[in-house]
């Protein structure tokens, strides 16, 4: 028989014949779409890092997440940004804010959305951590994580109240997912689905983002509580942890440097897994295309099907609706 006996190019001969036999596949309603919400009416902050992200009033809120339904996307995650902060984040919990009111608006206005809400205190905290310090010591911030807890519970309870489908605590506080499911439970929101940040490392990629959420620590970083990046172990032991807990989903964050993560988690647990495509990631291929370096289409086309082909379940990413429109006309 000639050499060679196997030729695996017949598989690749034509568009179709690639799509018959194509191991993983993306779509618009493997997406979820971030927004960042703020007061007053007809706001449109762009964020200087994030070409096409903006800061949105809940008009323009409401107005993005009714073209991101058009294209096929199904759901949004919502972060606020508050008129005023102090030094535990008491706007995360203010049912008159911009985040429980776009949820509102947003469920009024497409019932069949799925809405989800970051639970965290770094958006309403003056200093920028997680949560209320107990001290800054050599630079480095330690925040009372049981204090923390019970602000975060009460957070979940506004988005709650507001409609929220799901809320997604992402402070890496300790025991936090326990306290928020049973904060939500005693007051009848038991259907309520938490999405947990189980495994959320303490990245360089989020830069971007804290522009868009005003969110940077005044003082000290994040390492004290957010996973170390070298670490891939501890991953799965937050994840149990989080799943012992009642979480009904979890979440690695960030993704393209944490692929590796994201299978092993895939392979350990038997829930739905996210992954986050951060700012950082986003705003490396806006800024390669911009510079000519790259297609920016087929580098984001690449990027999303690599988290799903990962294992994730669903991708949180800032390219959602120009992602879905890519695929609408045909498959990657």
């Amino acid at each position: 028989m000639p050499f060679p006996i196997e030729r695996p190019r017949r598989l690749r001969r034509t568009a179709t014949l690639r799509r018959m036999v194509r191991e993983t596949t993306l779509s618009a309603a493997d997406f979820v779409l971030p927004l960042f919400a703020c007061g007053g009416k007809g706001v449109r902050r762009e964020i200087k890092s994030m070409p096409g992200v903006a800061q949105l009033s809940v008009d323009g809120i409401v107005k993005e997440a009714k073209l991101a339904a058009s294209v096929g996307v199904p759901a949004v995650i919502l972060f606020g940004i508050p008129e005023d902060k102090d030094a535990e984040g008491s706007r995360g919990w203010d049912a008159s804010g911009p985040v429980a009111v776009s949820v509102a608006e947003i469920k009024s206005a497409l019932p069949e959305m799925l809405v989800i809400t970051d639970v965290c205190m770094c958006e309403y905290t003056d200093h920028g951590h997680c949560g209320p310090l107990t001290r800054v010591k050599s630079g480095e911030a330690c925040v009372d994580n049981d204090r923390t807890l019970d602000l975060l519970a009460r957070e979940a309870l506004c988005h709650a109240r507001a409609g929220a489908d799901i809320v997604a605590p992402s402070d890496m506080m300790d025991g936090r997912v326990g306290h928020i499911r049973a904060a939500l439970d005693a007051e009848g929101f038991a259907d309520i689905a938490i999405l947990s940040y189980a495994a959320k490392y303490a990245s360089a990629f989020y830069g971007p983002f804290r522009e868009a959420a005003e969110s940077a620590p005044k003082e000290g970083d994040r390492r004290g509580y957010q996973m170390d990046p070298a670490n891939r172990r501890e991953a799965l032991r937050e994840v149990r942890l989080d799943l012992d807990e009642g979480a009904d989903m979890i979440m690695v964050k960030p993704a393209l440097s944490y692929l590796d993560v994201i299978r092993e988690v895939r392979d350990a647990v038997d829930v739905p897994v996210a992954a986050y495509n951060v700012s950082g990631e986003y705003s490396m291929v806006k800024a390669a295309a911009k510079a000519g370096m790259i297609d920016e289409e087929r580098a984001m086309m690449e990027i999303l099907l690599s988290i799903k082909r990962a294992g994730a379940d669903f991708i949180l990413t800032y390219h959602a609706i120009e992602a879905a429109r890519a695929l609408a006309k045909g498959p990657v």
